[in-house]
């Protein structure tokens, strides 16, 4: 093989290998897969809260990492946060909720 075609099959592996441990998750970073899914997961649960007349005239925070759902903000009573918290936990892909809604 000629010098320029060993030098061009290296720099190709180079940027498959670059291009893979790109897409590998880490213990502090999600894979472009887990990110996605994430944001399908906090998509959902947020149409959910959207469509329940309970819920839709607060403001509720929803944030997804690695399948853990993150509520946040304030409601009126303890039955619309234990609400959000259900509504969370129905989602598929969601691993557990971190309920952090206060009451005002």
């Amino acid at each position: 093989m000629s010098r320029s075609r060993m030098l061009l099959s290296f720099i190709a592996s180079l940027m498959l290998l670059a291009f893979f441990m790109g897409c590998a998750s880490t213990s502090k970073s999600s894979s472009t897969g887990e990110y996605i899914d994430d944001t399908v997961v906090t998509a959902k649960v947020k149409a959910l809260m959207i469509r329940d007349t309970a819920l839709k005239s607060f403001q509720i925070s929803v944030e997804t990492y690695k399948g853990v759902v993150q509520l946040s903000g304030f409601v009126d009573s303890t039955e619309t946060k234990e609400k959000a918290d259900f509504i969370a936990r129905t989602v598929k892909g969601v691993q557990s909720v971190t309920n952090n809604l206060i009451i005002k």
